[in-house]
């Protein structure tokens, strides 16, 4: 399905601004917001991220890399989080967060005591209640993206100051 956006428009400020003005604000503040007020660590915030991003297979979440203080993950990042169980590049909470970003989107029914146990050893309750929130967020509005085109038709554009 691709929604028809008039010509000229920005596709995610049509649909998300536009389209459903009583909805898609609030939904874009609060997809914003998980960027904004995050307290993961970045590693851990795009591990969670990009597993949701491959799930749900939107174009434009794959291609996009969160930036903090100047700083992203490294190139090859999202290798890593094909291969998120076996890889070398993830410490303990980052190999979480992307399970439990698989599990989240794929399988939330069985999120076994084991599981959970493992993500208390390295997360607060806090985070994990953050991350969770993040997770829901990623799934719902990739998944919104991708299902109505959007995800092929968003363009990233650099900040005033440059790449």
């Amino acid at each position: 399905m691709n929604i028809d956006v008039p010509e000229g428009r920005d596709p995610i400020e049509y649909v998300w601004g536009e389209l459903v003005p009583g909805i898609g604000p609030a939904a874009a503040n609060f997809s914003l917001a998980v960027y904004a007020h995050t307290t993961l660590g970045l590693r851990e915030f795009e591990a969670a991220r990009l597993r949701v991003a491959q799930i749900n297979g939107c174009v434009f979440c794959l291609d996009w890399r969160t930036e903090r203080d100047g700083e992203k993950v490294e190139p090859g990042f999202l290798d890593a989080v094909t291969d998120w169980r076996t890889t070398g590049a993830f410490d303990d909470r980052t190999r979480l967060a992307a399970e439990y970003a698989e599990r989240y989107a794929l399988d939330h029914h069985n999120l076994d005591e084991d599981f959970w146990t493992r993500m208390t050893a390295h997360y607060t309750q806090r985070e994990i209640a953050e991350l969770t929130m993040c997770l829901g967020s990623w799934l719902a509005f990739g998944r919104l993206n991708r299902v109505l085109g959007l995800d092929t038709r968003c363009v990233l554009t650099p900040p005033p100051d440059g790449p």
